[in-house]
């Protein structure tokens, strides 16, 4: 796994960066976000599912848990997960996020709370807040988001 790092300045950075990750995305991918509360976990979120044909606020999915957006809304079935309000990976499991893999993509936010149960091609995305508001991103890029990551 490849460890990539960039400093982003501003909501609007986020945006791109997220647009530019949703050109890459496809059916079966996991985009696993992980920083603290205002990080930016979700305005990531919002801006690959803005280029992915959502029109309109993308709400953050905290006490629903699992928003779904499927054709004709977005050009690829995605399913936006916030496990912030769970515990731990018992209380995953009856979410069968898995199944969403066979014809969808996942957003994760929080995804420590699956604990050993993250995917093992997940694009793992950390935001860290930095100097002056800034945000850092580390992304860990695994084998399946190699030659798409090159590109972003």
């Amino acid at each position: 796994m490849a460890e990539a790092v960039m400093d982003l300045t501003g909501e609007a950075a986020m945006l791109v960066l997220g647009r530019r990750i949703a050109i890459h995305a496809r059916i079966g991918d996991v985009i696993a976000l992980e920083g603290g509360l205002g990080a930016g976990k979700t305005t990531l979120a919002r801006g690959i599912l803005e280029a992915l044909g959502l029109e309109g606020e993308a709400p953050s999915p905290s006490f629903a848990i699992v928003q779904p957006y499927d054709v004709p809304e977005v050009r690829l079935p995605v399913a936006h997960v916030d496990l912030y309000r769970l515990d731990g990976p018992d209380e995953t499991e009856e979410l069968a996020l898995g199944d969403y893999l066979m014809d969808s993509m996942l957003i994760v936010e929080w995804p420590d709370r699956l604990g050993d149960g993250l995917w093992s091609h997940a694009l793992r995305l950390t935001i860290e807040i930095v100097a002056d508001g800034a945000r850092r991103l580390t992304a860990d890029v695994p084998a399946a988001w190699t030659d798409r990551w090159s590109q972003i």
